[in-house]
């Protein structure tokens, strides 16, 4: 069992690699509370990770299972995360396919499984709703809660998209403050009201990402804003995807008609250097 300084370091060195702003909120809370919000967030990273990477969906629901068993018995978690490190997990980042394996993932689900019940019967609760609806989601068999356009995969629908806000966040909501309220024994009335709109808090953060990492998410292919509402606008924040490289490319052509035409009153040494560094 690793010293509560140990855990802690290894839980805030993870939370810098992988998170943002989560991090610097997390930072704050007292203990335990602290160990618990960051284990929390980094399950659920797991579970993100497996959703991002680009690999196909029946890959996806073998890792979904495992996930899902390592929660309800995390000291499966070194056989489960050894098979994992030998597994391709394209479109992840190096921090994000550590936390796949077991130098770097083992240590997180040690600290899962030695949380008091309440903590961790919260998260595994709320991370099991969050990777079913995922695996509902991404399930091609199921219904069509994705579309294409121009190579990209969209979210059908209005409803695919208010679904997957709360798989992915709107469960978050829940779990952070079942957390908060064993922590501070809060009593059933403040219980009750920070209850009651949690869930709004998680799916607010969620649409601002959504908004935030749009051209990242088109630069994988994706788009979480819907096919019903980008249809109404001619899909144009498609565009995005290849904005930078066309603006490039135009100020590039710009800048050689620019320096063609000085060159042509120019020595013709002078107008070559001008015109290749134009094109540099």
């Amino acid at each position: 069992m690793s010293p509560p300084t140990e855990q802690s370091a290894y839980l805030t060195q993870h939370m810098n690699k992988v998170s943002r702003s989560f991090a610097l909120v997390v930072s704050y809370l007292e203990e335990p509370l602290r160990q618990q919000m960051a284990t929390a967030y980094l399950i659920c990273r797991v579970l993100d990770n497996i959703e991002d990477c680009g690999q196909p969906f029946w890959w996806k629901e073998k890792r979904f299972v495992e996930f899902l068993t390592m929660l309800d018995e995390p000291e499966l978690a070194p056989e489960t995360l050894t098979r994992w490190g030998w597994e391709p997990w394209p479109l992840l980042t190096t921090d994000e396919r550590l936390l796949m394996r077991r130098e770097g993932g083992q240590e997180l689900w040690r600290i899962y499984g030695q949380f008091p019940e309440p903590a961790r019967l919260s998260i595994k609760h709320w991370a099991s709703i969050m990777a079913n609806g995922m695996q509902r989601i991404a399930n091609p068999s199921q219904s069509a809660h994705f579309c294409h356009k121009n190579d990209v995969r969209l979210l059908a629908s209005v409803d695919d998209y208010k679904n997957y806000c709360y798989y992915v966040a709107g469960t978050v909501g829940h779990m952070a403050t079942e957390l908060v309220i064993q922590h501070y024994q809060f009593d059933e009335t403040i219980a009750g009201k920070l209850l009651a709109t949690c869930e709004k808090c998680g799916l607010g953060l969620q649409k601002t990402n959504i908004v935030k990492d749009y051209l990242k998410d088109l630069r994988r292919g994706i788009s979480y804003l819907p096919d019903q509402w980008l249809r109404e606008i001619e899909y144009q924040p498609l565009d995005l995807a290849d904005a930078m490289d066309r603006a490039r490319k135009d100020l590039g052509a710009q800048r050689f008609a620019e320096s063609h035409e000085i060159g042509s009153a120019l020595a013709p040494t002078e107008a070559a250097s001008l015109v290749l560094s134009s094109r540099g």
